[in-house]
């Protein structure tokens, strides 16, 4: 008897751990959360492009696009976009900084200016945006390579590139305090793994 009721328990359990997992309800991840998901689906429409949501977010972020932590939201002409959320940490606890971008129609990786100084002189040159490539994360449907030298918005941030529906898309964390370069990249795989496409409409 101890063991039926044992064993039924087990059962349960697994089926439970099964409901919340991600990829339940026959296959199908959850959607976007209710809380952000219309500032995702204003962002897919205007470009006309879908869109990465993601459900999870490095503690004490959230992605509502207009909330409280957003920091930059940037579409460009060619609608291309930046999206990004930020905590500025009190007493010295350090910054958490997360930020997605898209280039609908390009693969490629952008140019980005730099500025270097010799002397008194300065010097102006271009450089790919995303550089060092160090491996590969795997969520389903996506394969992003991580890249560790980056500029612009992304300049000290781990940074997750990968392509789909021929378009780039990228999510990177800045590593500085309160978060450890091995925790950021464990943040990032956790961010892939929770991301979720949020589609044109119309």
């Amino acid at each position: 008897m101890r063991a039926t009721i044992v064993a039924a328990a087990a059962a349960l359990a697994a089926l439970a751990l099964a409901a919340l997992a991600p990829g339940a309800s026959g296959g199908t991840k959850p959607g976007c959360p209710a809380a952000w998901l219309a500032g995702w689906q204003h962002l897919a429409d205007k470009i006309q492009a879908p869109v990465y949501c993601p459900r999870w977010m490095p503690n004490p972020l959230d992605a509502k696009i207009g909330g409280q932590y957003e920091d930059i939201y940037s579409i460009g002409k060619d609608r291309s976009y930046l999206v990004s959320f930020l905590e500025h940490g009190d007493l010295g606890s350090g910054d958490v900084h997360v930020n997605f971008r898209g280039y609908p129609g390009r693969t490629t990786i952008p140019k980005c200016q730099t500025i270097a100084l010799e002397g008194v002189k300065t010097i102006h040159g271009v450089t790919n945006c995303f550089a060092d490539p160090a491996g590969t994360k795997k969520a389903p449907g996506i394969t992003a390579t991580v890249y560790r030298v980056n500029q612009d918005a992304d300049q000290w941030h781990i940074l997750l590139a990968w392509r789909y529906n021929h378009s780039l898309y990228t999510v990177s964390e800045h590593v500085i305090p309160p978060y450890t370069y091995q925790q950021v990249v464990q943040n990032l795989q956790r961010l892939l793994q929770s991301l979720v496409l949020v589609r044109p409409q119309g």
